[in-house]
């Protein structure tokens, strides 16, 4: 694995920071679905993996020998902690993405024509 830097970090943010713009540029729907579906999935999205980067943050920062052991430090620790869970139930949001799927599946085409023409 490449040595992580603060600056591959902020280019990851930065193609976030992206994807918000084009999305409203009132993209397509159906590839607008495809473009956020990696950040959504249930295993590998952005909430379980921003949950879990959270709790290493934790588990290393209070492992860590040069870390001062204070009351100040265990409240930190227990708020990294909780904001992990909270990442952790919006895995959910990959049903989101499924619903609107079949939203636009079952969806009548706009495309003029008769019936049997569509």
């Amino acid at each position: 694995m490449p040595a992580l830097t603060p600056d591959t970090i902020r280019t990851a943010t930065e193609t976030l920071s992206d994807l918000t713009d084009y999305l409203r540029e009132s993209p397509n729907p159906v590839e607008a679905l495809a473009l956020v579906e990696p950040l959504l999935d249930e295993y590998t999205g952005l909430p379980v993996q921003l949950a879990d980067t959270l709790r290493a943050l934790a588990r290393a920062v209070q492992e860590h020998p040069d870390t001062p052991r204070t009351a100040q430090l265990d409240l930190l620790i227990t708020e990294l902690r909780t904001a992990a869970w909270e990442q952790t139930d919006q895995h959910t949001l990959h049903y989101v993405l499924d619903d609107l799927r079949d939203l636009y599946a079952k969806a009548p085409s706009s495309t003029p024509g008769c019936g049997r023409c569509r």
